[in-house]
């Protein structure tokens, strides 16, 4: 294999499978990326961890077909510090490469290809179209809620659901860590089924772990559109231009996160949402370190925020807010709030109350399709 690529092509190619290679090192080959030079203007680059893999195509020169594997981390280091122009690659002898830009040369160890996993193919059973922007909107309203190593292991996915009912789609992704849940639904999407014509109501519903997330939310920060997801029986594809991401999806029940939802909080408090992030800030600051506990006072246009640590001290402030009903005290993780807040765009937030122990829902003026709900805890 010989090989002339622009710098700026290689780079952004090992940038992009840096999150997917295995570091754990329980299959070594797993720490390098498949390097392929199979056509005359193009090589492929692929990497695995056996549960995520991504490929694309990057135009180069092939002078020599071939295939290799390299350690993704150590080429990305080395290609980082080389100037921008021409880079050869260049298949040696007992696996080794050798790597050269102007008056710099560098020779890397490489394993065989025939040892790498061959990407995975899918035959789906729906697929998604929807702009750029939209996506990475719903990732952000959602992937703030998701578990982060709970042992309750399908809350560290993201549950993507798509229905279909006559000429009515809806598209929902929902987060949940047992403490919060985050829900939001689209209908300004593309949905086609793998046959043309196919009618009837249906639905699919995949949960699609947190690493895969967050690969795919770097891919739409690069920009472009023309996204496409594709849902199958236990895989996921994501596809944009030549560049495909594909996941394994999690096994396990997702919890009706529909039954958690309360359904009769009839108290209605608005309020400045800035306002309401820096006090929940400043009175963090001497909450426990351990629960990140604030008491929220909603009394008749006033809310007061305070907590109280006997390492700490004690903080207090009091926020204008539009509320006529009854006094209620109750008690949330400072983080958890910071969380939801962070997601709403307008300059108002709905909050509904039931009672102090009651699920307490976050709303945004802006999105009636989307809702944060958020356990209260004693304070």
């Amino acid at each position: 294999m010989k090989i002339s690529i622009e710098r700026r092509e290689l780079l952004k190619g090992l940038q992009r499978v840096q999150g997917v290679v295995e570091k754990r090192n329980t299959m070594p080959i797993l720490s390098n990326l498949l390097l392929e030079a199979g056509k005359e203007n193009e090589i492929l680059l692929f990497a695995t961890d056996m549960e995520i893999a991504i490929q694309g195509n990057y135009p180069a020169e092939v002078l020599q077909k071939g295939k290799t594997t390299l350690s993704a981390r150590k080429v990305y280091e080395i290609v980082k510090e080389l100037p921008d122009g021409p880079i050869s690659l260049f298949q040696l002898e007992n696996q080794w490469v050798q790597i050269a830009s102007g008056k710099s040369r560098f020779k890397v160890a490489a394993l065989s290809a025939d040892e790498f996993p061959v990407a995975p193919s899918i035959k789906e059973d729906v697929s998604i179209e929807m702009p750029a922007k939209t996506l990475a909107e719903l990732f952000k309203r959602t992937i703030f809620a998701v578990g982060e190593n709970d042992s309750r292991y399908i809350l560290n996915g993201l549950l993507i659901n798509i229905q279909h009912q006559g000429n009515k789609k809806t598209l929902r992704f929902v987060g949940t860590d047992g403490h919060r849940l985050a829900v939001v639904e689209r209908d300004d999407f593309e949905l086609f089924f793998p046959e043309a014509g196919e009618k009837g109501d249906r639905e699919f519903q995949a949960v699609v772990p947190k690493k895969a997330i967050f690969e795919m939310k770097k891919l739409i920060e690069e920009g472009e559109d023309g996204l496409r997801i594709s849902l199958a029986k236990n895989q996921i594809l994501f596809k944009k231009g030549d560049l495909v991401l594909f996941s394994r999806l999690m096994e396990g029940n997702y919890p009706n996160y529909s039954q958690v939802i309360p359904k009769g909080n009839d108290k209605m408090v608005s309020l400045k949402k800035w306002e309401l992030e820096r006090a929940i800030r400043r009175v963090a600051i001497l909450s426990k370190e351990k629960t990140h506990a604030v008491r929220f006072s909603f009394e008749k246009e006033k809310l007061v925020l305070s907590t109280q640590s006997p390492e700490m001290g004690e903080a207090e402030d009091e926020l204008p807010i539009t509320y006529q009903g009854e006094k209620i005290e109750t008690g949330f993780n400072a983080r958890y709030l910071l969380d939801a807040l962070s997601v709403i765009d307008h300059e108002e937030v709905l909050i509904e109350l039931k009672d102090p122990l009651s699920p307490t829902v976050f709303k945004d003026p802006g999105d009636k399709k989307f809702l944060c709900v958020v356990m209260p805890m004693r304070v």
